[in-house]
């Protein structure tokens, strides 16, 4: 694609002139504006069509998140990319369309990555549903990775956590496998009161020498064990996929 136009929207001018001096670093990439507030943002993208912006939440005014879902509105050409001290907005972040949720200070090979998921939007990717996440994200030494949910095999409570297993390896995120349940009940279906699957992993149920019945995986992987009340409707679920 052509080069791609950025607009950095911080209120403090010393961490819009970091994000400057990495941007600099990075082929392909011109800032065409900066805005210190919510509605200079919603202004800046009127006028300028940016690709993206590098939005921070914390503004006066109309703050981040709110000009998010603005702009998924006004300007749904615009990506969104957060960039804020603050991890703890993550999913409201989220549930707003953002691309990327990148936790100051930023790093370099982090923000190239965001740059990426802005090239592959605007070449055509599919723009997530309003209110419907397509993404896990796992806190990952200080900043956060997304995990899309085309790519989660299946999902184990352990402890306090939930440990993601995807197709690039295991994450953990801080959510209950209940809530992740009701959310996603159309993608996932649980087998044990400790583990749910990803309704396309699942290729069969089989009986081991013990009398316990396991779940088999498309992926591969271990053999999951499945609980005795799951297996009825597990197996009702198997003749209708």
């Amino acid at each position: 694609m052509p080069t791609l136009k950025l607009l950095i929207a911080d209120d403090e001018p010393l961490a819009r002139e970091r994000l400057r001096m990495l941007l600099a670093d990075e082929a392909g990439v011109e800032v065409v504006g900066e805005a210190g507030d919510g509605q200079q943002v919603l202004d800046a993208c009127a006028a300028l069509r940016p690709h993206a912006v590098l939005l921070d939440i914390a503004m006066p005014g109309i703050d981040g998140l709110d000009a998010a879902r603005r702009l998924a509105e006004a300007s749904p050409h615009t990506a969104v990319v957060f960039c804020t001290a603050y991890d703890a907005h993550a999913l409201s972040a989220f549930e707003a369309a953002a691309l990327d949720y990148l936790v100051k200070p930023v790093r370099p090979e982090r923000l190239a990555a965001a740059l990426e998921r802005v090239r592959t939007f605007h070449a055509g990717r599919p723009v997530p549903e309003s209110g419907r996440r397509t993404q896990l994200c796992a806190r990952l030494r200080g900043s956060l990775r997304l995990i899309p949910l085309d790519e989660v095999q299946y999902l184990q409570a352990e402890e306090k956590y939930v440990v993601v297993h995807h197709a690039r390896g295991e994450d953990l995120i801080e959510e209950s496998l209940r809530s992740l349940e009701e959310e996603f009940a159309d993608r996932f279906v649980r087998i044990h009161r400790n583990c749910l699957v990803a309704r396309q992993e699942l290729v069969e149920l089989r009986r081991g020498t013990d009398g316990h019945v396991h779940a088999v995986l498309r992926s591969g992987g271990p053999l999951l064990e499945v609980s005795r009340r799951c297996v009825p409707q597990l197996r009702l679920t198997l003749r209708h996929l």
